[in-house]
Parts: structure tokens; sequence; C-alpha cells
């Protein structure tokens, strides 16, 4: 494993996404907790991705333009759904607890769709991984794999870490109420904006 391709994954789990925001807004919501299992969510959101990579399915999507809009517009579709739950039901981001009775499921069902939707997260592994595999290599495969394993790794570490950082400030900001309506509509906001970055990318 190269240097490069530890540096690169850093740079691009850490780059703030759908899943930063996602984690940041569970940790602020419901604790530390939570915001683990929502790095863990959208960490688990990520091997379909792998899967479809490995199987020759990013392939697809890449060469079929019809395949990569639907998948794509799906992904719009849930983000601009995000951001309408988050304004409209206050439970997206409300004080709560930690261990409130269907939450984690609810919080893993979400962090799951939200990279699942994501048609680039495959083109990434597709366009990503084969630069640092060798076709030719007789175990180009288990490889591949390894390599997404570090990439999934180093998202749950680093989407964890955002989530821990936010709840350790959660106190701070939960008791006031205009500070909750203002974060509301900033995730609210980012999740529209998010979406409308991904509706107008090509392949």
């Amino acid at each position: 494993m190269s240097l490069a391709f530890v540096l690169t994954t850093l740079v691009v789990v850490a780059t703030p996404g759908t899943g930063v925001v996602y984690t940041l807004a569970a940790g602020l919501s419901r604790g530390r907790r939570a915001s683990v299992v929502a790095a863990f969510a959208c960490t688990l959101g990520i091997v379909p991705h792998v899967l479809a990579s490995a199987t020759g399915l990013a392939a697809l999507l890449n060469a079929s333009a019809a395949a990569f809009q639907i998948l794509k517009y799906a992904g719009v579709g849930y983000l601009l759904y995000m951001a309408w739950a988050t304004v409209r039901d206050k439970e997206s981001i409300v004080v709560a607890e930690e261990d409130a009775p269907g939450s984690a499921g609810r919080v893993i069902v979400r962090g799951v769709l939200i990279n699942i939707l994501n048609p680039k997260l495959t083109i990434f592994f597709f366009a990503f991984l084969p630069q640092f595999v060798d076709p030719g290599e007789p175990h180009a495969l288990p490889r591949m794999l390894g390599l997404s394993a570090v990439f999934m790794l180093a998202t749950f570490v680093v989407f964890a870490a955002y989530g821990i950082l936010a709840a350790s400030v959660r106190s701070h900001v939960v008791s006031r109420p205009r500070v909750m309506t203002w974060l509301r509509r900033s995730f609210a906001g980012s999740f529209v904006a998010l979406g409308a970055k991904l509706a107008l990318t090509a392949r």
C-alpha cells in the first residue's frame, strides 16, 4: 500500500460531504454514541460500491448514461428528502437521549442510504482504485478489496472523529433554541447544496 493512496484517501474522506454532514448532525442531536453509529452506517453504505467495483457494475454505470442518471437522481431525491426532514422533523437535530429506543436503527438506515445512493462513490472506486492495482498481478482482486477496506476504515475513523467533536460541544448549543434552529436550517441547506452539486455533476 503506497503513501500516495493513504494521503489521497484521507483527503477524499476528510473533505466535507453528505456523510460528514449527517454524522455531525447525529453527534449534535443524539450525542457521542449516535455519532459513532452514524459513522459506522455511512461506512457500511460503502460496501455495495466496493462490491459493484469488484463485479464490474461500476463499469456499467460508467458506460450507461441512463443507469448513472437513474441512480444519481435517486441520490438527489434522497438528499432533498433529508433536507426537508431536517427542517420539518425536529427529531432530526434535537436534544435526545443517546439510548432512545429505535434511534440507533433510524440513524443506521439513513446513514447507509446516504452512501448507497451516491453514484459518484461507485465511480470513485472504479476510477481511483485501479491506479493502485496492477490488473496483471495474480492477486489483483484481493489487493483491491484490501485497499477498499483501508478506505472504509479511514472513513469510519474520520467520520467518527467529526461526530465525537460535534457531540463534545453539544451541551453548549442544545440549550439555545435559536442556535438549534440555525443548525437545523444549516444542515438542511447543506443537504440541498450537496444534492444540487450531485445533480449538476457529469460522469
